[in-house]
């Protein structure tokens, strides 16, 4: 059985440790604030711009611009996006695991998939499992991304399938819903769908191109992929902060029940230890007489 020190040393631990777990949940309720509202003011803009541009794709030949064009299934890539530090419950894992997931499912289907990640705790879950494929990391981007951010990731990802690299671009990222709450998203990001006529809908709607249809494309299509990795980036740390916020809540309230169960063990101990003293003292008087 443990001596009084002993549980005594322990309890004051597992306070210190729950001082950590409630600053750091204040610190990533105080970020959630302005991620959420981020994350939130880019949704209306990203929607409007996908459907206007899947609209677009419906309209034009698939050789109007590289990133309309429908190729084979030979190449694919995956940007997955996760956080570079951990201690947020199953942010990180739910969408490692569901990379990992997607690519064996889609392996019979596309000759190779590569693997681009974003943050280090996806690098660390995925380099033992899927290391082969894993092409590019990018660390320490995700808690102050910036459309600049998106801007090179989207370049890099638009000059690549310019290229042929790939057939098929995809992201996958956590999408913000409340503070413990978030969905894994997986997104086609090129080549760009179409958008499926509704049964019964007429098609009325047509676009003018000022200069030229070359030059709207070719400035507007690789935005929307920007925009796509923006919005992800955006979506993934609103979904980190919260589910780290969670998860300190969670880990603080543990560590209160630790401290009541330490508690009771230190003073049936101390009641214990004083009993025997009490004990000792009353059968040294006795054998006195």
């Amino acid at each position: 059985m443990p001596s009084l020190k002993d549980i005594k040393k322990r309890i004051g631990s597992v306070k210190n440790t729950q001082q950590i777990t409630k600053a750091m949940k204040m610190v990533a309720a105080a970020k959630l604030r302005r991620a959420q509202d981020a994350a939130v003011a880019a949704r209306p803009y990203a929607e409007k711009l996908q459907s206007v541009l899947s609209n677009l794709a419906a309209r034009e030949e698939a050789d109007a611009h590289p990133l309309l064009s429908q190729r084979g299934t030979s190449r694919a890539l995956v940007v997955l996006m996760t956080a570079d530090r951990g201690l947020c419950g199953g942010f990180n894992a739910n969408v490692s695991k569901e990379a990992e997931r997607f690519i064996r499912a889609n392996e019979q289907g596309f000759d190779d998939i590569d693997l681009m990640i974003i943050g280090r705790k996806g690098r660390d879950f995925l380099k033992s499992r899927l290391g082969d494929k894993i092409v590019k990391v990018y660390e320490n981007i995700t808690t102050d991304a910036t459309y600049k951010t998106a801007q090179l990731i989207g370049q890099e990802v638009v000059d690549a399938y310019s290229e042929e690299k790939y057939d098929a671009v995809f992201v996958l990222y956590n999408a913000f819903q409340s503070a413990i709450v978030q969905n894994v998203t997986l997104e086609q990001v090129l080549p760009i769908q179409p958008k499926e006529a509704e049964e019964g809908a007429e098609d009325s709607i047509d676009y003018i191109y000022e200069p030229d249809k070359a030059g709207v494309l070719s400035d507007i299509l690789p935005k929307m992929v920007e925009v796509q990795f923006f919005r992800g980036l955006l979506e993934s740390n609103a979904s980190e902060q919260g589910a780290r916020m969670s998860a300190m809540d969670s880990a603080s309230r543990n560590a209160s029940e630790m401290i009541g169960k330490l508690t009771l063990q230190y003073n049936r101990a101390r009641q214990a230890a004083i009993t025997k003293e009490l004990m000792e003292i009353i059968s040294g008087a006795e054998s006195i007489k």
